[in-house]
């Protein structure tokens, strides 16, 4: 523990307009993630999924300096020093299991917001948003390499997925940086802005977020994620538990039944 967490949150999260606000609060220490956070931030997610009010989350760092910048070394070296062994790839048996990056069936839309250092635990908390909104001085990178550890929460998993391999074997291997301009060039960011237009820009991706029929956001983030690495044939064949939802549901009706009317719909809360 940090000497000025004292004993209070490590997250901040509420809610408002349909959305949840989840903000990582240990900005003295660049919201670096120990293991009060990660059990503070289990329930919050556990809520987000549960709660049928809200229909897409923001995550967060607090402050003015980073996202997140991962693990908490320092906590992490006193665990060492106490005979606990390393950490290795994912969380199981950890606190706060399972964590938003092996929440593989989370159904409800992420959007990162990240100004700042998003490092390591934080990079990966990015990759495993669905949206990632950036300021131009953000700054994405996994350094476990450096520090003799790996990218255990997804980061190297992810990033071979999500960039050409070359390039993420010369970032995960190298633990080199990138610009928010160079992570949308690959396609890691959605938009990059100036610092001072950030909210407005994730006001503006939540606004429509919010107003998308919450049974198809579902569905389709569902039959996206899972259907990724199938063949085409297969992936049209295979079945999706939230597009069964959304077939039995009242907005496949609302939605045309709304357009023909002029007029905006009335999503349902299912």
């Amino acid at each position: 523990m940090s000497e000025t967490d004292d004993d209070r949150p490590r997250v901040r999260y509420a809610k408002k307009d349909r959305i949840a606000y989840v903000t990582l609060d240990r900005p003295h220490v660049l919201n670096a993630m120990d293991r009060p956070m990660h059990q503070e931030l289990s329930a919050i997610w556990d809520d987000v999924e549960a709660d049928p009010y809200v229909r897409v989350a923001v995550l967060t760092g607090a402050g003015d300096r980073a996202f997140s910048v991962g693990q908490d070394l320092k906590e992490r070296a006193r665990l060492d020093a106490g005979g606990e062994p390393p950490a290795t790839f994912g969380s199981r048996d950890q606190p706060g299991w399972p964590r938003l990056t092996e929440r593989f069936a989370f159904s409800k839309p992420v959007l990162a917001r990240v100004d700042g250092y998003a490092l390591g635990g934080g990079f990966e908390l990015a990759l495993a948003c669905d949206i990632v909104i950036a300021s131009e001085r953000a700054v994405f990178g996994l350094p476990e390499a450096r520090l003799g550890l790996v990218p255990g929460a997804g980061g190297a998993f992810r990033l071979a997925r999500q960039l050409p391999l070359k390039l993420a074997m010369g970032h995960l291997l190298a633990g080199r940086r990138m610009s928010a301009v160079t992570a949308a060039r690959f396609g890691l960011v959605n938009e990059v802005v100036e610092r001072e237009r950030l909210d407005e820009c994730v006001a503006e991706w939540t606004h429509d977020l919010a107003r998308s029929a919450p049974l198809s956001v579902r569905a389709i983030k569902e039959a996206v994620l899972r259907s990724v690495d199938m063949p085409l044939e297969r992936a049209f064949s295979t079945r999706y538990v939230w597009e069964e939802r959304r077939l039995r549901g009242r907005d496949v009706i609302e939605g045309p039944k709304a357009f023909a009317e002029k007029r905006e719909p009335v999503w349902s809360d299912d």
